[in-house]
């Protein structure tokens, strides 16, 4: 039985001998890959994993040394193009000797068993966001990470771009816009449907589907394509708000909070799949309140198109003097706004006149050198995006999709009275209202759905009060048997 498999289900090590044989492994690693360079395995070869292996091939020190993916043509094409090492099975690349490091860009259902398994197996994790498929096993991968003392880092890679600090010192040291009043925010990109069909898709000829599944449930899959679309199936994505809200989440975390706030206190969740009539069941609208219990917070996600016959995004200026950002954020002052996205932002007056600008730096290089040094310096407080704080933003991304998966009939007083003072909330339900009328939906029709308000307690990482049961079944999923994220004390 391989070292791996020995850890997994023998859970033979203790804490400490784990620590240093860990340490050792990856000594020895270091010590048969040329010119001490760390080995880098990535697991899930898809569009994310070539980019991932792309950037981590041209880091000084680096060198992907094997990569895995359950489709032998992926990782066999992969093998090839960075003429490393191919597994079909990511536990036969754990066990690589090569393999200091470990990139797991596989779908979302997969990244907190593969982080774990490979935090047991001795090796450092960058795992891509969201960290985890629901909230319990994030927490799992945290607890195994300090368990084993590895360096783990999530794919949030603004998080490494510099203009980063200087807008929270605009806005935070400076007081450039005064008090803060509220954050808002949006990813309104269209997305088309993922079709349906009448009998199940046939799994494509190479591809072990029951290593696929992994973690989760071994269905039948009725959209067109087998690859990508796993993202708007609650099976094995997290929706548009674990794919883009993550980051634009992160950066409020980041930014406006100073990552002060862990989770929220109060959700309210509301939304659908509306218009497409497809296979999958994750919401192409999704509008969130949080309560944190200082300035709230609001996002809104839509995939529609402006109207049935017209290209473009949902508009984003709701209550604001100039447009806002369809992928970004907006932190709203008494003197002003900032305006952030990726790579840039800018901050305006309360006429929209613009303040100031802010310009990003390479953020996907800044991201893998600050991992690779961290792994050589095994000081986990240097990483721009450690665990802990990947766990806590994956967070507010699985509790609004909780709220819509707990949520019943839209409720237009219920809506409104999380916060009967918060205008700009009041305003993205009406604009919400008025966008889905282009496509003949009412906010009183079944296909959209609004939670209860749940409260949520941060330290416990539960739902608590009224309506906590309907909430705390989507915390931890059923895994099957040989695929199962291990409880870590």
């Amino acid at each position: 039985m391989s070292q791996l498999n020995r850890r997994i289900f023998l859970g033979a090590a203790a804490s400490g001998i784990a620590a240093t044989a860990g340490l050792t492994r990856t000594a020895t690693a270091q010590s048969t890959n040329r010119n001490n360079e760390i080995g880098i395995g990535v697991i899930g070869m898809g569009g994310r994993g070539n980019e991932l292996s792309n950037g981590f091939r041209s880091a000084p020190g680096a060198r992907i040394v094997a990569v895995a993916d359950p489709d032998e043509q992926r990782s066999g094409q992969a093998g090839e193009k960075f003429e490393a090492q191919s597994y079909q099975d990511l536990r036969k690349l754990l066990d690589d000797k090569n393999v200091d490091a470990v990139v797991v860009a596989t779908c979302n259902h997969w990244h907190c068993l593969a982080a774990i398994w490979a935090i047991q197996a001795g090796k450092d994790v960058y795992v891509e966001k969201p960290l985890s498929h629901s909230q319990w096993e994030g927490e799992q991968v945290v607890k195994a990470a300090r368990k084993e003392n590895r360096i783990v880092q999530i794919g949030t890679q603004q998080r490494s771009d510099p203009m980063q600090a200087e807008i929270k010192q605009f806005l935070h040291e400076d007081q450039a816009l005064g008090k803060i009043l509220y954050a808002q925010a949006n990813r309104l990109g269209p997305r088309a449907s993922v079709g349906k069909r009448e009998t199940p898709l046939p799994i494509p000829e190479g591809i072990d589907y029951d290593l696929w599944c992994g973690p989760a449930a071994m269905d039948d899959l009725y959209r067109n394509s087998f690859h990508y679309d796993w993202h708007w199936d609650w099976n094995t994505g997290s929706g548009e708000m674990g794919n883009w809200g993550v980051h634009v989440l992160d950066d409020v975390r980041n930014i406006a909070y100073q990552d002060s706030v862990k989770t929220p206190q109060r959700i309210l969740a509301c939304g659908g799949r509306v218009a497409w009539n497809d296979a999958a069941d994750s919401p192409n609208v999704h509008y969130v309140y949080f309560d944190t219990g200082t300035f709230p917070t609001l996002i809104a996600l839509s995939n529609l198109n402006k109207a049935p016959n017209e290209r473009g995004g949902w508009p984003t200026n709701t209550g604001l003097p100039t447009d806002g950002p369809s992928s970004g954020y907006v932190v709203a002052c008494e003197g002003g706004y900032y305006l952030g996205q990726r790579g840039r932002g800018k901050a305006v007056d309360k006429e929209g006149r613009e303040i100031r600008a802010f310009k990003g730096g390479d953020i996907n290089a800044l991201h893998k050198a600050n991992f690779l040094d961290a792994v050589r310096s095994r000081d986990r407080s240097s990483l721009n995006a450690e665990v802990e704080v990947g766990h806590h933003s994956t967070g507010w991304c699985n509790l609004a999709n909780v709220g819509f998966r707990a949520g019943e009939a839209f409720d237009a007083t219920q809506a409104r009275s999380i916060d009967t003072s918060q205008e700009q909330w009041d305003l993205l339900l009406k604009s919400m209202e008025s966008q889905l009328g282009k496509f003949d939906v009412k906010l009183s029709d079944m296909e959209i759905r609004m939670s209860p308000i749940l409260t949520h307690n941060p330290k416990t990482e539960r739902f608590e009060g009224e309506h906590a049961d309907s909430a705390n079944k989507y915390l931890k999923r059923e895994y099957r048997e040989k695929y199962t994220v291990p409880e870590i004390s």
